[in-house]
C-alpha cells in the first residue's frame, strides 16, 4: 500500500496536480516552480505514495538536508480524508526516515492547513523557527520532530 513511487508516473501526475490546485486555491496564489515533478526525482528526494487497488490516493515526499528531513508534498485525495491515511502516510514516510538513518523531520506547512496542523500535533510535532530556505511567513507555520 505505501511504497517508493515515481512522482512522474501517469497515474501519479493527477495526484500531484491535486494537490497543486489544492494549495493554489487556499492560498490563492499559483504555487513557485521550484515544487515541480524534477525537484521530487532528485537523489536526496523520496517520494512515496499511498495506492489502494493500484491507484495512488496519497502523498509525501522527505527531503534530506543532512541533519534532518523535510516532509513535503503532504497529500491525500479529499474523497478518502477522514480514514486515517494522511496518519499513515506520514508514519510510513517518519520510517522511511529512520531507515536511511534520519534523527530529525521537519516541516513548513500553511496556516490555513488546520487538519494539516492538527495531524502533525497530534503526531508529536512542535512548532521550531523557520529553517532551510524557509522565511518567515505569516501563512507559514514551520514544524520538527525527533525520531
Amino acid at each position: 500500500m505505501f511504497g517508493i513511487d515515481d512522482p512522474g508516473k501517469e497515474d501519479v501526475l493527477p495526484l500531484i496536480e491535486q494537490l497543486h490546485g489544492y494549495l493554489s486555491d487556499l492560498y490563492r496564489h499559483p504555487l513557485p516552480q521550484a515544487i515541480g515533478v524534477e525537484n521530487l526525482r532528485r537523489s536526496d528526494t523520496t517520494f512515496m505514495t499511498a495506492r489502494v487497488d493500484g491507484q495512488p490516493l496519497a502523498c509525501g515526499a522527505g527531503v534530506d538536508h543532512g541533519d534532518y528531513v523535510e516532509l513535503q508534498y503532504m497529500y491525500v485525495v479529499p474523497a478518502c480524508r477522514g480514514m486515517g491515511l494522511g496518519k499513515q502516510m506520514l508514519e510510513a514516510l517518519e520510517r522511511q526516515v529512520r531507515a536511511g538513518g534520519g534523527t530529525k523531520v521537519r516541516l513548513e506547512t500553511g496556516t490555513a492547513q488546520t487538519e494539516s496542523i492538527e495531524l502533525y500535533e497530534r503526531s508529536g510535532y512542535h512548532r521550531c523557527p523557520p529553517f532551510g530556505d524557509h522565511h518567515a511567513n505569516p501563512s507559514s507555520i514551520f514544524m520538527e520532530k525527533p525520531l
